[in-house]
């Protein structure tokens, strides 16, 4: 027997930590951080608060690179734990969400740039003074829309996530059903940000609260209570016996 087979809540507590950081990164560097230091449509005051404050830019850079790592190996966890449910649906969950993860990685490609445009890095004075500011807030839009687009395949994934925790029988329902309206809150949002900026931003953040209870709860269980390990084996004994089972031949 594999090791997540003898040890699922040991899985299950991993998958949940990673989750956490993820979430107190992601909201640490895109809500807090960005929302403090840039201002929507003024490169002149988003490039003056950033040079002003350094030390928080990068870390919450620093943060936005750890998100991605930290879901690569938590996207890991999540198809051994939701495996025996159904095997193609979870392979599915994966794609998205490594598709996600690599459009979220170009992102970051820009937010690494704006603080060399800002300061020159190693050809000081290449811009004039008015031009650094704007090219540093045309990064930031691009990071935004590639961002966007990366979330919007997380949602899809997290919709399919949702439904393999509703029949999973190891795992509650209802947490099912909140990943699933966080799935869909995520794609309202993005889509809403790509296409109709105004819209999106009367909808913005309330949009986004099913999105953040849903994968609270989901986090949080997996820390507190894990997998209910007798229906956990009942599903992996399933998953044996149709692997093992062949067809007859006549």
């Amino acid at each position: 027997m594999t090791t997540i087979e003898t040890s699922p809540q040991l899985y299950a507590r991993s998958a949940g930590l990673l989750y956490l950081l993820i979430i107190v990164f992601g909201g640490f560097a895109e809500g807090f951080v960005m929302n403090s230091l840039v201002v929507a449509g003024d490169a002149a005051a988003t490039a003056h608060n950033i040079l002003a404050s350094p030390g928080l830019w990068n870390l919450s850079v620093a943060g936005n690179l750890l998100v991605p790592v930290l879901a690569v190996a938590q996207t890991w966890i999540f198809y051994l734990l939701l495996r025996p449910v159904n095997r193609q649906l979870v392979l599915l969950s994966v794609f998205l969400m490594l598709v996600s993860l690599s459009v979220e990685a170009v992102s970051k490609l820009f937010l690494l740039a704006v603080m060399p445009i800002l300061t020159g890095g190693h050809h000081p004075g290449a811009f004039e003074p008015l031009q650094a500011p704007a090219l540093a807030h045309l990064s930031l839009v691009l990071h935004d829309i590639a961002f966007n687009i990366a979330l919007i395949f997380f949602g899809l994934g997290c919709l399919v996530d949702g439904y393999l925790i509703i029949k999973s029988r190891y795992l509650p329902k209802l947490i099912g059903l909140l990943m699933q309206l966080a799935g869909l809150s995520y794609l309202i949002a993005c889509f809403a940000a790509l296409l109709a900026p105004t819209f999106a931003d009367s909808i913005t953040p309330a949009i986004l609260l099913p999105a953040l209870i849903g994968e609270t709860s989901f986090c949080l269980w997996l820390l507190i209570k894990g997998v209910h390990v007798a229906k956990w084996k009942e599903r992996i004994g399933t998953e044996h016996a149709n692997e093992t089972c062949a067809p007859i031949r006549a």
